[in-house]
């Protein structure tokens, strides 16, 4: 990876942006439903992470694309920490909308605990 930061609708607004270095990845947090957990003290959350990594699209370039997200995917799948775990891929989706960039998103479920 050549930069990595949080998602900010980086591709659709690139005439406005500083230039980013590609590959790049971008990690969005979406929505967090909240419930309590363990007698009320604390609570548990579950929501979705997307990674949005975005390459260029050229001869052959998509090729490297796909294999770059497997191995993002392979580090992701199942990772865990002090106050989250469960994260799963659960969705892919591939937008090649922005001329000469491929962006591809894959969605994880994650399970927080607060």
């Amino acid at each position: 990876m050549k930069h990595i930061d949080l998602w900010n609708h980086n591709v659709e607004f690139l005439e406005q942006e500083d230039a980013w270095a590609r590959p790049a990845v971008f990690v969005e947090f979406g929505t967090i439903g909240w419930k309590p957990f363990a007698g009320g003290k604390h609570q548990r959350g579950k929501g979705v992470v997307r990674i949005h990594l975005v390459t260029d699209w050229n001869e052959g370039e998509h090729d490297q694309a796909f294999a770059i997200g497997q191995k993002i995917s392979e580090v992701l799948d199942g990772l865990e920490g002090e106050l989250f775990n469960g994260m799963v891929l659960i969705e892919t989706a591939t937008n090649h909308n922005h001329e000469d960039l491929l962006e591809s998103i894959d969605s994880y479920a994650v399970r927080y605990l607060r």
